[in-house]
């Protein structure tokens, strides 16, 4: 029977993961993050998933040739996940392996027609960070850290938008403090109003995953690429190593990550999943 962990509990998941595997998966038995952890045994588990507290989907980890966990899993996600999940108005999820034997299980136990996507993982080293290419971008555009008054809005600056930067933090965060004590990030701001961030979107020991995102209005200007910048000299001065995570297809965003010196480390794949 498939159980769920108490985040006291998560420890026990920490064999299961690979040395390549994926941020996320280290993150969540660390227990930065406001994840849930699902395994086979709870006292000695042997294959497990984690549902990610930002809701991006499940990572499943550990052996993926477990057959009496593997056929429970179709009728778990469709009588106790599919409730909660349905609750937050989700008609599906995204499947991820921790590492790449998981992808055949995964189209095994959902379905052989599931439509895949590969994402590209990238990390930079101090060495080759390349600070010449950071854009210059038009009068009135503003580099700020996020501190603490900037996320409750208030002290000397507020914004007229603060909600966000608060709903994106909470997003990946449990809270703002648990955010401030192991991440950092840096917004763009344009007349008193928040246009782009760049922050820790999950982290694991001294691995930043960045989540970034510019205003509609305000894309096309460089101001992502400022904010990474921004945000990879403060990471690089913490001895902290910056991680990129993006969809292949995403053009913009590799090309972002390749100006900044980031370096392709690992891919895989998703799947979309949709619930019966």
């Amino acid at each position: 029977m498939i159980s769920e962990l108490d985040p006291t509990e998560f420890y026990k998941c920490k064999p299961l993961l690979v040395q390549r595997g994926l941020l996320e998966s280290k993150a969540a038995i660390e227990g930065t993050h406001s994840d849930r952890i699902f395994v086979d045994d709870p006292m000695s588990p042997a294959s497990g998933f984690i549902w990610l507290g930002s809701n991006n989907g499940f990572i499943f980890i550990g052996n993926e040739e477990n057959a009496g966990f593997n056929s429970q899993l179709n009728h778990h996600f469709n009588t106790v996940i599919k409730p909660d999940a349905n609750s937050m108005g989700l008609t599906g999820f995204e499947a991820i392996g921790d590492h790449p034997k998981w992808n055949k299980t995964i189209k095994n136990v959902f379905g052989e027609n599931l439509k895949g996507y590969k994402q590209k993982v990238y990390e930079l080293e101090k060495d080759h960070y390349i600070q010449r290419h950071e854009p210059l971008v038009d009068q009135g555009y503003e580099t700020v850290k996020f501190t603490k008054s900037v996320l409750e809005n208030n002290g000397s600056g507020t914004y007229r938008n603060i909600e966000f930067l608060q709903s994106k933090v909470s997003q990946f965060w449990p809270s703002f403090d648990k955010f401030l004590q192991h991440g950092l990030g840096n917004m763009v701001v344009y007349t008193n109003e928040i246009v782009s961030i760049c922050f820790s979107g999950v982290v694991a020991g001294n691995v930043h995953g960045i989540d970034i995102e510019t205003l509609p209005q305000h894309q096309g200007k460089k101001l992502a690429q400022k904010g990474a910048h921004a945000f990879v000299q403060d990471c690089l001065e913490s001895e902290i190593t910056p991680y990129w995570d993006c969809m292949e297809i995403n053009e913009p965003s590799v090309s972002v990550a390749e100006k900044l010196g980031f370096r392709n480390k690992l891919n895989y794949m998703w799947y979309r999943v949709p619930f019966e």
